[in-house]
């Protein structure tokens, strides 16, 4: 690619706003949409998801984990779902998690940041909890390849603080130590540097920690999960403005209905603008 997936995201969020909207289809999800739990019902859902938000969003988010249950089949709906978005204008963070070390780092990241990739992505969350320097296969690529990586930090899981708070001997904790090797890859980057970090909106008072990472901020946790447009300012501060704030259930409850998935899209989108304008 021409351009760093930082400056891409960059004018995506000022031309479209910064909303993410999550493709998460669990069974749940089908159900309440009438449809079966297998792969056409996996590929309705996904492609009319797609067909609602992919032309007015920043960024889509699909979740491996539900097309991966299904077999090489749901993998085939979730490329589809990869090349459909991104011909549509929306960019494309793969939220896999993926998280190793060595040649096996390396082949994950191939996966999903290679340019020949059936599943080449514009951005990848990775884990970095068998030592950030695991991950440098991945960085690696995604400089060469113009991607960029969304590295977990701090997760509004319940189980996620044992070990992002823990204090490492040096008195920093795990996240901080994380977000400090994210604001390293970033330095001098313009308008945005490509590593980012997952901060979830529901995680509460962020204030001790240095979220200026010159990098994007992806946060889940809006909607269903309780966190609000209007707090993303408190909990953010003066990063917010590289917040990219992911919307799940609180836009996909409203299908298979297009119109009422682009209204609440809309809906959301109003609100996160506002907010971030207000802050």
């Amino acid at each position: 690619m021409s351009e760093p997936f930082g400056t891409r995201l960059r004018r995506a969020m000022d031309e479209r706003g910064p909303l993410c909207v999550g493709i998460d289809p669990h069974a749940s999800l089908l159900a309440h949409w009438g449809l079966n739990d297998d792969v056409g019902g996996l590929e309705r859902f996904s492609r009319t998801v797609v067909e609602a938000v992919a032309d007015r969003v920043a960024v889509v988010k699909p979740q491996s984990a539900f097309f991966e249950r299904f077999g090489s089949r749901g993998v085939a709906v979730l490329e589809r779902v990869v090349e459909e978005t991104r011909a549509a204008g929306a960019l494309v963070v793969m939220d896999a998690k993926r998280g190793d070390i060595g040649s096996t780092m390396a082949g994950y990241a191939e996966a999903f940041l290679h340019k020949d990739a059936p599943l080449f992505s514009d951005a990848l969350t990775v884990s970095p909890y068998l030592g950030y320097g695991s991950l440098a296969p991945a960085v690696e690529l995604a400089r060469q390849s113009g991607t960029g990586l969304f590295v977990l930090a701090l997760t509004s899981n319940p189980e996620g603080p044992e070990v992002q708070h823990a204090v490492r001997a040096d008195g920093r904790s795990v996240a901080a130590t994380v977000l400090a090797h994210l604001a390293a890859e970033n330095a001098g980057a313009e308008p945005l540097g490509s590593f980012g970090a997952v901060v979830g909106a529901t995680v509460g008072d962020l204030s001790s920690y240095d979220l200026a990472i010159n990098g994007p901020l992806l946060a889940p946790g809006v909607g269903a999960q309780g966190a609000t447009p209007a707090d993303l300012p408190a909990v953010f501060g003066s990063a917010v403005g590289n917040v990219v704030p992911n919307v799940s259930r609180g836009v996909l409850r409203h299908g298979p209905d297009i119109a009422a998935l682009r209204a609440a899209t809309a809906a959301f989108a109003g609100e996160i603008r506002a907010a971030v304008a207000g802050s």
